[in-house]
Order: C-alpha cells, then sequence, then structure tokens
C-alpha cells in the first residue's frame, strides 16, 4: 500500500534518521520550525523581539544543515556511480578472464600502481637470507680483523700483506664500539686460537 505524498505529514521529517536525511527534509523541518516560531510570537506579543533573534539563528542552523546534507548525498551519489564502474569492470574481467589464460597460480596486476608487488614472496625469503648470511660474515671477518689488531692470533706471511694494503682504511664508530667490548672479543679470539 502506497502513501500519497498529500499524506505525509512534514513532521515526519523530524523522526527519520539523521544519515536518511533529504533536502526536502530539511525546508519541512524549517516548515515545522517556522510555525512554532509564528504561533510563540502570536500568543505573546512581547517576545516578538526574542522570538525573531531565535529565528535567524534557527534559520543558520537549517542552512548549514541543509549543506551537510547535499554534501552527503553528493557523496553518496559518487559512492553508487563508483559501485557500478566496479561492478562493470568486475563483469568485464569475469568475461575475458578465460580468454587471459588466467587461473588459479595467475594474478592480474595493475602495473600503473605503485604499490603493486615487484618480487614474489620467495625472492624476497631468498634476499633476506642472503644478506643475514652476509652480515654474519661481515661480523666474523671484524671480529678476525680486531683480534690480528689486538695481537691475539699472530699474522701470516700472506695476511701481513692483506693487513698492510688495508692499513689505509680508518677506524669507524663501529671499531670505537668494539673496543670497548674488547675483553669479550679477546675471550672469543683466545678461544678459538686454542682450538
Amino acid at each position: 500500500m502506497e502513501i500519497e505524498s498529500d499524506e505525509i505529514s512534514p513532521d515526519m521529517a523530524l523522526d527519520k534518521d539523521p544519515f536518511q536525511l533529504t533536502v526536502e527534509d530539511v525546508y519541512d523541518i524549517s516548515h515545522i520550525i517556522g510555525q512554532d516560531l509564528l504561533k510563540i510570537s502570536r500568543e505573546n506579543r512581547g517576545v516578538s523581539n526574542l522570538v525573531s533573534d531565535l529565528q535567524f539563528k534557527i534559520v543558520r542552523v537549517l542552512e548549514m544543515l541543509e549543506a551537510l546534507v547535499n554534501q552527503s548525498s553528493l557523496a553518496t551519489e559518487e559512492m553508487k556511480m563508483e559501485r557500478d564502474n566496479l561492478k562493470a569492470e568486475l563483469e568485464k574481467v569475469v568475461r575475458e578472464g578465460p580468454q587471459m589464460g588466467l587461473g588459479p597460480d595467475k594474478m592480474v596486476i595493475d602495473l600503473t600502481d605503485p604499490n603493486r608487488p615487484r618480487f614474489t614472496l620467495q625472492e624476497l625469503r631468498d634476499v633476506l637470507q642472503e644478506r643475514n648470511k652476509l652480515k654474519v660474515q661481515l661480523l666474523v671477518a671484524q671480529d678476525e680483523i680486531q683480534c690480528y689488531k689486538s695481537g691475539l692470533i699472530p699474522p701470516t706471511e700472506d695476511q701481513i700483506v692483506t693487513l698492510e694494503n688495508e692499513s689505509i682504511i680508518t677506524s669507524s664508530p663501529r671499531a670505537n664500539e668494539s673496543k670497548e667490548k674488547s675483553t669479550i672479543k679477546n675471550l672469543k679470539c683466545a678461544g678459538r686460537r686454542r682450538s
């Protein structure tokens, strides 16, 4: 059973969910408030100035409400259009999917997307493992160099030539930190020498 527009009361706009308001509902609310203010000013002649001041404030609030409702309506329409566009694009992809040879092990990637994946997870894991392995090798080499410099391990002829060529290298902040921990490294180096 459909309700005709003549039977719809402007008072129903006040009962609506604020997120469901339309511009017409704001106009209905404005009409209701205007009628109530008119009744008050007719019944009480002494408060008409107060009512007119209040009326201007209410009109301003209603204008702001109208702007918010308009903005919300536009945003809703934009979202509906975007949804429709996405549905159409999805249908197109579904229709063309079998022709493109997509399978369970294939993935569609937007090449213009700056956040697209550039490597597989396995490639990333391999790179991380290699990096960790190289870090460990670097730390071991630095420890051995520190042991040679401190004199705990006597260098051989080949190592002396290599160390003389590398003596140009200046000490880094990491080397300064390692001097503070030299007692621990000396113990490590001494343990290696005994082995």
